[in-house]
């Protein structure tokens, strides 16, 4: 348990964009709170957070960074989420442990687009959540032009605290909007009064107005000091912020330079005054806070670490976690409070605490873990995110392929978006997940931890073949070699069947000429056949019927009959006149409306047939398109998609039919297949 207890105790995940300044905002938060003594930089991949290699190598969190500082006698666990949208699995299994988030953003109109679906998730969750604008020395338009286009992406109202003052196009400094006090900003140390900027009053004025005029949407008594034109007290205005914050109710917004670290004491200044401590949270989720009984907590994240091996991230939300507690019939081997690849070996946590705890074989991200042997109710968790990007991989060494599987499976525990199959026709071990460097970075873990390196290729299309016309085909299978010899002979009937029918075997014999014993070995010898039909590929939706044959009392078989109904599939296959078929996969697009030309021009440009476009329910100013694909087209669609909207476009897909592949196109596929 936290010596603070558990209303001073905050767990805060820090959210946003790719390259938007989460991990130097949590190095300039440690910073100035005392908990490190000198900064790091992502230049110098020196930092707490994305401490991993991989990280380090792109300069870029690839998983969540978990470190823990004091603050004004608040104690807090700060979790450093991933910003890239490859790695938004990684991001939500952890925001759902959180009490509140920072989301950071660039003062950059044209990016914040890029935060819809955070925002989204933390509406749908209910988790409560302020904006940092970061660099805003580097903004491209004015203050209110910026939150103006923040809203257009948030379902929640946004609550501007404060107001940047420039000089020289320069921030330096900013109006507190709860006190109208001016502050200045300074290197190293906390921003200082400074004189109010007259220049300012109007635009402050109004910014301020703003503030007060959303939250007297959630208080009566307020609304009615603005009716009458009373200023309010301090007080009421805070305690306000801090009740519509807790509810979820509104988005307060802050500035600031994180790198400079400029702004970042009024935002943890804010973070004690109002976010919400573990019993509101927990309140939230229909939980009660007790720091007594049984424990409950939920895993947020699984690592596997070359020191301590396997690693259960976990939010405490009942009762008190102790070292060697059982917890959902699995004993924990320690408990560990993290700092970035650092841990310190705890003896016990308390509610709203984030640990880690070690050896928690067969529990996984997301699962809900209790002390009480008797069934818990799981608590919510995220759903797995559809992957939508797959390389075909073999390892360097052949020798490696026994040990494959295994580490797979622990790499999947670590990132649960990633999937992996083998294929059933093409017999690849095919690698799932969320985008290039999504599987990059899986493979870099698969080399680094497991000493497992890879080969990749693209995987290969699952192609089909079928017939169009009918022809019945004789084969006769003689040989002899002395002794008992072997004789099949059959006629069979080859007919093509509607699309989607598969296979299917019939026989018409009459007098005995096929005994009934050898019949089952025609069918044989015909279903080995269709794995490989002439042009190469299974063959699907035929119809076969055994209608005559002949046999010899001593000479034949059941194996003779087979090899007979091979050779007449053969022959007659040939003059069915074969077409290739591809797989057409059903897919839905959600972008941006601003995109959804640019959507329809990327399907039509990879042989996609619209089906049409709606309104994606729940999204504002979203759309759906929906569309069969061939899959042969899909491989880069996903980065072709992201390019055109911002990052922030996606899509859903599932297999649907098998269609013709035009002529041209498989002529080309053809000759690649034989060279």
């Amino acid at each position: 348990m936290s010596k603070n207890g558990i209303e001073n105790t905050r767990n805060v995940a820090i959210a946003g964009p790719y390259s938007s300044g989460k991990t130097t905002l949590l190095e300039s938060i440690l910073y100035v709170t005392g908990a490190i003594t000198r900064k790091g930089s992502i230049k110098d991949k020196n930092t707490v957070g994305d401490s991993s290699q991989e990280a380090r190598d792109r300069s870029m969190s690839v998983e969540v960074s978990v470190a823990s500082t004091n603050y004004e006698d608040i104690y807090f666990t700060l979790l450093d989420c991933p910003g890239s949208v490859e790695f938004a699995q990684e991001t939500y299994n952890t925001l759902v442990g959180a009490g509140a988030a920072i989301v950071v953003c660039e003062p950059v109109i044209e990016r914040v687009l890029t935060l819809a679906p955070l925002f989204k998730f933390l509406d749908d969750w209910e988790i409560p959540h302020l904006v940092f604008i970061n660099k805003m020395n580097r903004a491209s338009g004015n203050y209110m032009e910026i939150l103006h286009a923040l809203k257009e992406v948030s379902s929640r109202p946004l609550v501007p605290q404060q107001y940047p003052i420039y000089q020289d196009h320069n921030c330096i400094g900013y109006i507190d909007l709860v006190t109208e006090q001016a502050y200045h900003y300074h290197q190293g140390n906390p921003a200082d009064p400074m004189p109010f900027p007259e220049t300012l009053a109007e635009e402050e004025k109004l910014a301020r107005n703003e503030m007060l005029e959303t939250l007297a949407d959630f208080d009566d008594h307020l609304l009615e000091e603005l009716i009458e034109e009373i200023d309010p007290p301090q007080d009421e205005i805070l305690r306000d912020l801090k009740q519509d914050l807790s509810a979820d109710l509104i988005v307060p917004v802050f500035i600031g330079m994180a790198e400079q670290d400029y702004g970042v004491r009024p935002l943890l200044d804010a973070l004690v005054k109002e976010a919400p401590d573990p019993n509101i949270t927990a309140a939230r989720r229909g939980l009660k806070a007790q720091p007594d009984g049984d424990a409950l907590a939920q895993v947020l994240k699984t690592f596997y670490t070359p020191q301590g091996g396997r690693l259960s991230l976990v939010r405490v939300w009942q009762g008190t976690l102790t070292d060697g507690m059982t917890l959902n019939g699995v004993r924990a081997s320690g408990i560990y409070r993290l700092m970035g690849q650092q841990q310190e070996p705890i003896q016990n946590a308390g509610v709203g605490e984030i640990v880690a705890l070690g050896r928690m074989e067969n529990i996984y991200t997301g699962d809900t873990l209790s002390s009480n042997s008797k069934q818990v109710s799981p608590l919510p968790k995220v759903d797995p995110i559809a992957p939508v990007y797959a390389l075909a991989i073999t390892p360097e060494n052949r020798q490696d392929e026994v040990k494959l599987s295994s580490a797979i499976t622990k790499l999947l525990e670590e990132d649960p978006s990633l999937r992996w199959e083998q294929h059933g026709d093409t017999r690849e071990v095919i690698l799932w997940g969320q985008g290039e460097i999504h599987l990059k970075v899986a493979l870099d873990r698969l080399r680094r931890k497991y000493n497992l390196a890879m080969s990749t290729h693209l995987p290969q299309v699952p192609y089909k073949e079928t017939i169009r016309q009918s022809y019945t085909s004789h084969g006769r299978y003689k040989h002899q070699s002395g002794g008992h010899g072997a004789f099949g002979d059959v006629y069979l009937e080859i007919k093509p069947l509607s699309r989607g029918s598969g296979f299917q075997f019939h026989q018409t014999i009459v007098g005995g000429v096929v005994p009934k014993q050898y019949i089952p070995g025609v069918e044989t010898g015909v279903r080995e056949y269709l794995k490989k039909g002439p042009l190469g590929f299974p063959v699907v939706d035929v119809d076969v019927t055994l209608t005559d044959g002949s046999h010899h009392s001593v000479d034949s078989s059941e194996q003779a009959f087979k090899q007979a109904a091979r050779i007449a599939m053969t022959e007659g296959m040939e003059k069915c006149n074969p077409v290739l078929l591809e797989p057409i996969l059903s897919i839905s697009v959600a972008a941006p409306a601003e995109f959804t030309s640019k959507v329809l021009q990327l399907l039509t440009g990879r042989r996609g047939q619209i089906l049409g476009y709606e309104a994606l329910d729940g999204w504002k100013g979203w759309d759906k398109v929906s569309a069969y694909l061939p899959q042969a087209e899909m491989h880069n669609f996903i980065i072709e998609l992201r390019s055109l909207t911002l990052g922030v476009g996606f899509f859903d897909w599932k297999y649907n039919h098998l269609q013709e592949v035009p002529n041209k196109l498989a002529s080309q596929i053809l000759a690649t297949a034989e060279a």
